[in-house]
């Protein structure tokens, strides 16, 4: 199980489904357009905070669940990085202390309920997409999704920033599995083709020597 990860706008999705194809693997998704809570978060996050955490939870759940069943899957974000986000929703006042420290329990718990030893759960590669704020910020005006316009909601701003700021640590910090890091800044593998041709050759450099195939 191979899991991406990065701040928003980093290109997790598009990578999942290039390196799903290049591999010859099944990707699997976040939920994000269909999500119908994620536009009621961003309107008032105080309310949907802990709510759309526990919408999260269940659907990354079930992915990883389905991903064990595959000889080789590609996730396109990992389960680790939510209590970071959720983190620094209760930071800002958007949630609780208290809300924070029940979600990182439940998240236990429910990680020790699925089948198969902790090893087993946890991917066999984390790929991290390192971009800088300014690149964030350039991908979300590009996407379009009009609730995470920082034009429309200033606040925003502040909050993009301090989560960006938040990924370094996070992933100096991991140490649940083998991980590498790509340059989201110096290769626009979702523009350019030597670029991603450059990424695709960093990542089957490591799963192969990590023996993953």
């Amino acid at each position: 199980m191979i899991v991406l990860a990065g701040t928003i706008g980093a290109g997790k999705t598009s990578l999942t489904k290039i390196l799903s194809a290049h591999l010859d693997s099944t990707g699997y998704y976040e939920s994000v357009d269909d999500n119908e809570i994620l536009p009621l978060f961003y309107k008032d996050p105080k309310k949907y905070a802990f709510l759309l955490q526990i919408y999260f939870l269940n659907t990354r759940l079930n992915n990883i669940e389905k991903a064990h069943n595959e000889k080789l899957s590609v996730m396109d974000r990992s389960i680790y990085e939510d209590s970071l986000l959720f983190r620094l929703n209760a930071d800002m006042k958007r949630a609780t202390s208290t809300e924070a420290d029940i979600y990182d329990s439940l998240l236990e718990n429910m990680m020790e309920e699925i089948p198969g030893s902790l090893n087993q759960k946890n991917p066999d590669l984390l790929i991290h997409i390192n971009i800088s704020f300014d690149t964030m910020l350039k991908r979300i005006k590009k996407r379009g999704r009009s609730y995470e316009q920082v034009d429309k909601d200033p606040e925003l701003y502040n909050y993009y920033q301090d989560l960006n700021s938040r990924y370094n640590d996070w992933y100096d910090n991991y140490d649940l599995s083998p991980k590498m890091q790509i340059d989201g800044d110096k290769f626009d593998f979702i523009e350019n083709d030597e670029d991603l041709a450059a990424v695709l050759k960093q990542i089957d450099e490591k799963i192969a020597e990590l023996n993953l195939k």
